[in-house]
């Protein structure tokens, strides 16, 4: 494991933690009729009268840090031997980029609904996307407009992965093959 690897795994782990640590709270009200709504992060071993973590968003969280930490470590791979098909690689990797900018947009600007519009429909409302650290007592997260947008950004960066892809090795002339097998039987005695 290479000394950037390690320092990814270091990196999501302590992300985790302070996910952990910080869960998302919603606040429930008499006068709301008890629904809950988003109050922020708090410690976890602190002490929250009438608040209960939002397990919806904290899931989310911890997915979409996963799924950075695996697209970190895709873009810190090494390169396999000989040459690769020209530019393959280097869209390959925006599109990853792409993916992992968009993931921390979603979570950043999740979607809300305004308390009082709460209903117990089967497509629910919302009010608009809100940065995740305003003030949002008076908003509920809509937890499966967040899931759909997070499960197509998602999506349609495996479709742009894999439409990217190279069409497998670049055909190699008898001069390059030539070329490839002296640096490899170098490679060998040096090692």
């Amino acid at each position: 494991m290479k000394r950037q690897q390690q320092i990814v795994l270091l990196a999501t782990a302590l992300n985790l933690a302070l996910v952990l640590l910080f869960p998302p709270y919603d606040y429930t009200s008499m006068q709301r009729g008890n629904i809950p709504t988003f109050d922020g992060f708090y410690f976890i071993f602190g002490n929250h009268p009438n608040r209960i973590t939002n397990n919806n968003f904290l899931t989310l969280e911890i997915i979409v840090v996963l799924i950075n930490a695996c697209i970190v470590w895709l873009l810190l791979r090494e390169r396999p031997l000989g040459k690769s098909a020209p530019g393959g690689n280097r869209y390959q990797r925006g599109v990853l980029w792409l993916t992992a900018m968009n993931l921390i947009m979603v979570v950043l600007f999740p979607p809300f609904q305004n308390y009082a519009a709460i209903t117990k429909a089967a497509l629910p409302s919302f009010e608009g996307f809100y940065f995740l650290f305003f003030d949002n007592s008076q908003r509920q997260l809509v937890a499966p407009i967040l899931y759909l947008e997070v499960c197509l950004i998602l999506i349609n960066g495996a479709l742009l992965w894999l439409m990217l892809k190279g069409r497998g090795q670049a055909k190699l002339s008898t001069n390059e093959v030539r070329e490839l097998a002296g640096e490899i039987r170098a490679a060998q005695s040096n090692g």
